[in-house]
């Protein structure tokens, strides 16, 4: 058995979970023996009738179902492609032709037209022109600029090009999706939004090479067959694949993921990626691969830190699905605040940190005794929060040099003076009562590294949500391992379009320099194309920055998966939108804990739970600082906020009404047009997750008069 290769496909994982629960048995007991040895006599291959493809045969789990096995008779590779019941099955397979690209090298699975051969139904992509933007006969293809040649060259199998050739508009691209190899796909898409053969090239890690068709070891090897193709190592890999089918993202990478997992950087890192472009997945497979490939010494350390507790309890829950328990030891998971909270306990710190506000206000409130009658508390506030804070501001000077870039009221030096005191005296009452604000503890614990030295002992760290970060956490972050740009030493991943919490940052004025190593993700894997197109239209008017100076734009961002558009449903009052909601639920036979309904308020939150409770349907609240709990039943219930980082196969966002999103509170506390803009942006974020959290499928619901953001999807 030495010299036989076992692979899975992804798309036999899909097909595995869609098993009866009660057949799913022996489908893994046929998949044991089949790992073990799948040249044993016991395993009968069987050839297809009428199969375009003389290199499937099925394999006989039961009475009910078979496999559908790649066995090319001149290569010892034997390739699980699909599971399914006697008839299905046989029919998936006289369907499908499987290639190894001559170009890329990459194994492609192609669907054939019934009757004919590995050519899909050009006709039916050209009958759909009228509906996607009456182009004429005439128009050129979509791709006239570019010659056959080049496009095989980027993947497109050469049966496809008729079908290409008959593309004239990005939506019958879309249209013929289903038809083509993720990247073959991809390259058309990204050559369609502007790049070039060299930049698709460098996006789907293509590389000159000599390409024999024949040899699917070789192809199994490839990043782009990676991306769809696992070759099994052992029985306790195997079992983790099946246990859980549908996370793929333990499994699979893309070849730009991969590329970032196992990059050998000479410094710090940033990766953007919109929502679902597996972000965090990356990051997680760095932490693995740099504690069992570059930091591999028993006393090596990476911290992989995130904002919040509940991101940081899954992230660490997910690195033991992904990593041995070796490289495991060597990684420490901790969310910043906690792990800054910890770090000035063990210094002998004598301060309190007061994360919520509770401690301290009492004190703002003191301080604000010397405030000049002119100038409203809120301003105050602000300029606390959004200058002197991030700015780590300690002394009348140097608040006079800072620039207020960002603040939309602008203050000359006298003004400045005057309001000064404010903030001096609640700085002495802070020391007086020995308290620290979130930013305060951050500044004192880089002032302690500063003072100390190298005592740490991380040799990288990880962070995941970067854009909610902030200023002073990056300092601190860059102080950690202090000495300047070494090899893999910070690793940032984040997306400016998801901040809901801290204001932009600029990696460089922090002592983080990620120049020449900022990169890119545009694939969602979570969501579907219609979610995603929805979600992104949220956003549409205004600006977001990539976490360095720069602006961020989403117009190279997909999803590979296809589903119905988000429903947006309005109601006259509450209790009509309530009771809609209920009775959909009601008669829906999925899993409720699948379903996530959530609000923009905690209040708001418990008015729905009444109503679902009130017609006896379970319902889980996901608390802060608490992971999901699989096991409890019903209905997911979280706020906006607290929704941040997870996912279902169906979301309700409820109560989409205006004053409620925008949230006309936040509104009111802004003092200047450019605060009112951050909060907007803040609130329009906060949508924008909360939609883009449903993998398959979006429900909006709202009561009075709609949230100015939402619109009917086309």
């Amino acid at each position: 058995m030495s010299d036989v290769t076992v692979a899975i496909s992804g798309d036999f994982m899909e097909a595995f979970s869609e098993v009866p629960r009660g057949k799913q048995k022996k489908v893994r007991q046929f998949m044991t023996k089949f790992r073990q040895d799948p040249t044993r006599p016991g395993i009968n291959y069987e050839k297809i009738e009428g199969a375009k493809d003389d290199k499937l045969r099925s394999a006989r789990i039961d009475q009910q179902y078979r496999g559908i096995v790649l066995n090319p008779d001149q290569d010892n590779v034997y390739t699980l492609l699909w599971v399914d019941k006697h008839d299905d099955a046989y029919q998936w397979a006289r369907n499908r032709f499987v290639q190894i690209h001559p170009e890329t090298g990459s194994l492609q699975v192609l669907p054939i037209e019934e009757g004919k051969g590995p050519l899909p139904n050009a006709e039916e992509v050209k009958s759909g022109s009228d509906e996607s933007g009456g182009e004429g006969e005439d128009e050129e293809d979509l791709f006239s600029e570019h010659r056959d040649r080049e496009l095989v060259r980027l993947g497109v199998p050469e049966a496809m090009l008729p079908m290409v050739r008959e593309i004239r508009t990005e939506e019958q691209l879309d249209q013929a999706q289903p038809y083509f190899p993720d990247e073959a796909y991809e390259a058309l898409f990204l050559l369609a939004a502007g790049y070039d053969q060299r930049e698709v090239d460098n996006e789907l890690a293509y590389r000159d090479q000599e390409v024999d068709t024949d040899d699917y070891q070789a192809a199994l090897e490839r990043p782009n067959s990676q991306r769809r193709f696992t070759v099994v190592g052992d029985e306790e890999e195997l079992e983790q694949i099946l246990e859980a089918p549908l996370e793929m993202w333990r499994v699979f990478l893309h070849p730009s993921q991969r590329r970032l997992v196992e990059i050998d950087a000479n410094g710090p890192v940033r990766v953007l990626g919109g929502a679902g472009t597996g972000k965090t997945v990356v990051a997680m497979h760095r932490a693995v691969w740099l504690a069992e490939n570059f930091f591999t010494e028993e006393e090596d350390r990476l911290l992989f830190t995130t904002f919040t507790k509940n991101l940081a309890a899954d992230i660490e829950k997910n690195l033991r699905l992904i990593g041995s328990e070796e490289a495991l030891s060597r990684i420490e998971v901790r969310n910043l605040d906690s792990w800054v909270s910890q770090f000035l306990r063990d210094q002998g710190h004598e301060y309190s940190v007061d994360y919520g506000g509770g401690q301290t206000e009492g004190l703002w409130e003191e301080a604000l005794a010397v405030a000049p009658e002119d100038q409203s508390p809120e301003f105050l506030r602000n300029e606390w929060e959004q200058v002197i804070q991030p700015n780590g501001i300690e002394r009348e000077a140097a608040y006079m040099r800072i620039s207020r870039v960002g603040r939309g009221t602008p203050l000359q030096r006298p003004v400045r003076k005057k309001i000064w005191p404010v903030f001096e005296e609640y700085q002495r009452l802070l020391d007086e009562h020995q308290l620290r604000e979130r930013s305060g503890a951050l500044r004192d614990a880089r002032q302690i590294l500063e003072e100390e030295g190298d005592i740490l002992p991380y040799q990288s760290v990880l962070v995941d949500e970067a854009q909610d970060m902030g200023k002073q956490a990056f300092k601190l972050i860059r102080q950690m391992i202090p000495g300047g740009d070494q090899k893999n030493d910070i690793f940032i991943v984040g997306d400016a379009h998801q901040r809901i919490y801290e204001r932009e940052v600029v990696l460089g004025h922090c002592g983080i320099n990620i120049v020449g190593r900022g990169y890119k993700l545009h694939v969602n894997y979570r969501t579907t194309e219609e979610n995603r197109r929805w979600a992104v239209g949220l956003l549409e008017g205004a600006e977001y920055d990539d976490l360095d100076g720069g602006t961020d734009e989403q117009e190279v961002y997909k999803s590979l998966i296809r589903g119905e558009n988000p429903q947006v449903q309005p109601f006259d009052t509450f209790q009509e939108e309530a009771e809609a909601i209920t009775a959909h639920l009601s008669e829906s036979d999925e899993d409720l804990r699948d379903v996530c309904l959530i609000a923009r308020t905690k209040s708001l939150l418990d008015n729905y739970r009444g109503a679902l409770r009130a017609e006896d349907l379970d319902t889980h609240v996901l608390r802060s600082n608490e992971p999901d709990d699989r096991s409890k039943p019903g209905v997911r219930l979280a706020t906006m906020h607290r929704a941040k980082g997870l996912e279902f196969e169906k979301v309700i966002v409820a109560g989409v009404t205006e004053g409620k999103v925008p949230l006309r509170q936040a509104l009111m506390e802004a003092d200047d047009d450019a605060t009112r803009k951050q909060v907007l942006k803040r609130e329009r974020s906060l949508l924008y997750v909360s939609a883009t959290r449903a993998k398959r499928r979006v429900i909006v619901t709202c009561h009075d008069e709609p949230s100015r953001w939402i619109y009917l999807p086309e």
